[in-house]
C-alpha cells in the first residue's frame, strides 16, 4: 500500500470503529430482557440488530465480498434470517460475535488498498453490482452501520430514556 491509501484506510477505519463504538455504547447497561424486548411495531430486537450487523454486514461485505472467502461465502446458503434471535439466547453472545467478526474486518481492511476491485459478488441477492472497490464498501458499511446505530438509539431511549449524545 501507497502512504497516501495506508492514511486513507487508517481515516475509514478510524470512523468504521467509531460506529461500532456507538452501537456496543448505547446497548451498555441494559439487562437482556430488556435487550430483547422489541420496542418497534417492526418487532426486532436489538440482539437481532446486532447480528444483522456481524453476519449481514461485517461477514458479508468484508469476509465475503472483499477477502472472497469460501468459508464465509458458503455461510450464507440457507442461513437463517440474521434479524432473528431467540429470546433464549444470551445478548452477550451476539455482543461477542459483532466484536469478533468486526476483528476479522479490521483484518481484511488492513491488508487491501483502498482500490482494491471485489473479490465476489452476489449478483442473486444484489443484482449487479454497485459498489466496486474496498473503499466504496467501507463507506457503505459505514453509512449502514450509523444507519443501524440511529436505530439502536431510538430503540434505547424508548426503553429507559437514555440518550447517546453526539457532538462530533
Amino acid at each position: 500500500m501507497t502512504d497516501t491509501t495506508t492514511d486513507e484506510i487508517r481515516a475509514l477505519l478510524r470512523t468504521l470503529r467509531g460506529q461500532r463504538e456507538h452501537i456496543m455504547g448505547i446497548l451498555d447497561g441494559l439487562d437482556d430482557k430488556a435487550l430483547h424486548r422489541p420496542v418497534l411495531p417492526s418487532g426486532w430486537s436489538c440482539p437481532g440488530l446486532v447480528q444483522h450487523l456481524a453476519l449481514d454486514v461485517e461477514r458479508f461485505w468484508f469476509q465475503a465480498v472483499i477477502a472472497g472467502d469460501p468459508a464465509a461465502i458458503r455461510s450464507f446458503d440457507g442461513a437463517p434470517d440474521a434479524w432473528q434471535v431467540s429470546p433464549d439466547k444470551p445478548a452477550a453472545e451476539i455482543l461477542e460475535l459483532y466484536r469478533r467478526e468486526a476483528a476479522l474486518s479490521d483484518t481484511v481492511i488492513t491488508a487491501h488498498a483502498a482500490d482494491t476491485a471485489l473479490a465476489w459478488w452476489s449478483h442473486h441477492t444484489h443484482g449487479e453490482p454497485f459498489l466496486h472497490t474496498l473503499r466504496d464498501v467501507v463507506l457503505h458499511v459505514i453509512t449502514e452501520t450509523a444507519c443501524h446505530a440511529g436505530h439502536l438509539d431510538a430503540a434505547r431511549e424508548l426503553t429507559d430514556g437514555r440518550r447517546w449524545m453526539v457532538l462530533a
